[in-house]
């Protein structure tokens, strides 16, 4: 061996690609193909469409189709599974059917939480069951990890592979596709502005291209940025990382400390009930003794009242889950939050008393059902936890996260607009109430309530955008809104087509 030979160094060895990272196979090369359509579709429904209708429900099918796609039967496999897939299709199906804007707010942030744990509860490396607190910091965990930490993923399926010849046309044919495109729509206002016979020609395609194609082009390009992610995250599902189960253990306190706190509520919640019982049972009277107004009276307390007892929810929880359950400590604490859980339920129903007194006053509105409503979920709470508090042993979570899923599709099968303007219908045709809020059942509820306004006089006056205007003309506008909304599939709902169509 020459003395050059021993000097020269090694060349060093070839590192492996970042792409060999993924071990990928032929389908996930359709998984990556069908997660850009769904980025693209959900772009173009969600972020371009609005108000939101049968294009916001079709993102939400298509999402569980491509999950589908991914996991195969274990989409079925457990009773959460098949819960959650209910749940989360029956919610994205509500912007089809309804056209309530507040109901498709909530909605929205509830598909915002509950599709992602139940994703992410498909994961081999979910550890938790679902009625453990702390499942939904290890979903938490599972979903950024998908989303950051496999984004290369999409990029080793999609890349072409080199020993088979022919590989990766698709791709190319694609990127060529978008290119030409690209070029035809740049090319197009030069050529027309050259040639006159051209641009009489051409000035279909030219108009086309440009309503079109830009947006077209954003939305793209948008799908593509999101792609990554979306893909990562289906990746890691059936890939998981090793991870340690995450401990829940509650800390163990001495029960003296909670029995003080909840015998301090109940002497205080014992005095407000004894005060408010003179209030309930006085009468107009005994109020009017007292300088107060009868309909004051009523109209206030329900909320803070809800609110109270929300709050002695929480206390009653804490004190059942953290105390020793040992000791005349802990005997106090289960006496004490059991009182405190009786005395809630009688705030809320002194407040749905008083609720009730202030509706058959002033009839009915999408807000006060709305409150009824969370008072029932609230006293159906408090008596899971005091289920907990009398059987330990017993966990709250599997009794409230059910009901919590269950009132709230209960809620949304409700028609509480129809209800609100018919009950305000009535009431202002029977001569029970002088006047009708026709603005707020035009404008800040769903269609619904056309129909029974058109019960009420077409001549009536009402306010609209600092003037006034003839209820027949606001419901000749709001029926046109509706069949603008019924004119973009996207945007396509059930209430707006029969809105719509009536006359």
């Amino acid at each position: 061996m020459s003395e050059l030979e021993q000097v020269q160094p090694k060349a060093p060895p070839e590192r492996p690609s970042a792409l060999n990272m993924f071990t990928v196979s032929p389908r996930d090369r359709f998984l990556a193909a069908g997660t850009v359509i769904w980025c693209f579709l959900a772009v173009d429904t969600v972020l371009y469409a609005w108000p939101w209708g049968m294009g916001f429900t079709a993102a939400v099918w298509g999402w569980y189709v491509l999950l589908g796609a991914v996991v195969g039967r274990d989409l079925f496999r457990t009773w959460e599974s098949r819960i959650l897939l209910v749940v989360n299709l029956f919610l994205g199906a509500s912007f089809a059917l309804g056209s309530n804007p507040y109901f498709r707010g909530w909605n929205f942030l509830a598909l915002l939480a509950l599709v992602p744990i139940h994703t992410m509860s498909l994961s081999a490396a979910a550890h938790l069951p679902w009625q453990r607190p702390l499942m939904l910091w290890e979903r938490l965990c599972l979903l950024f990890a998908g989303l950051f930490c496999h984004m290369g993923a999409v990029f080793a399926a999609l890349a072409p592979r080199k020993e088979k010849e022919g590989e990766g046309h698709i791709a190319a044919a694609v990127a060529g596709s978008f290119a030409a495109l690209g070029l035809v729509a740049f090319l197009l206002p030069v050529l027309s502005s050259a040639d006159a016979l051209f641009a009489g020609s051409a000035r279909g395609l030219t108009v086309f291209l440009q309503l079109h194609l830009a947006q077209g082009a954003w939305e793209l390009f948008a799908a593509v940025m999101i792609t990554p992610f979306l893909f990562g995250l289906l990746y890691s599902i059936t890939r998981p990382k090793e991870r340690k189960p995450l401990a829940a253990e509650a800390p163990a306190l001495d029960g003296v400390l909670f029995a003080i706190i909840l015998a301090v509520l109940d002497i205080l919640y014992l005095l407000f009930l004894l005060v408010q019982s003179a209030g309930l049972f006085g009468g107009p009277e005994y109020l009017a003794q007292k300088g107060i107004s009868y309909a004051d009276w009523a109209r206030s307390g329900f909320f803070q009242m809800t609110g109270v007892s929300a709050l002695n929810l929480t206390a009653a929880l804490a004190a059942a889950v953290c105390s020793r359950k040992t000791g005349g400590g802990w005997r106090a604490v289960r006496l004490l939050a059991v009182v405190l859980a009786g005395e809630s339920l009688v705030l809320l129903a002194s407040a749905a008393w008083r609720m009730t007194l202030y509706i058959s006053a002033y009839g009915l509105s999408f807000k006060r059902c709305m409150t009824y409503w969370g008072m029932a979920m609230t006293a159906l709470f408090l008596l899971a936890a005091l289920e907990k508090v009398l059987r330990p042993e017993r966990s709250f979570c599997r009794r409230a996260f059910p009901l919590a899923l269950a009132g709230w599709l209960v809620i949304n099968c409700i028609p509480l607009d129809y209800l609100t303007a018919k009950n305000q219908a009535d009431r202002y045709l029977s001569g029970e109430s002088p006047s009708i809020s026709a603005e707020y059942l035009l404008w800040e509820l769903s269609y619904d309530t056309l129909s029974q306004l058109e019960r009420v006089d077409p001549d009536l006056i009402c306010r609209y955008r600092g003037g006034q205007a003839y209820l027949e003309k606001l419901l000749s506008l709001r029926r046109e809104e509706a069949r603008e909304d019924c004119s973009d599939w996207r945007t396509w709902n059930l209430s707006a087509c029969l809105a719509g169509a009536g006359q």
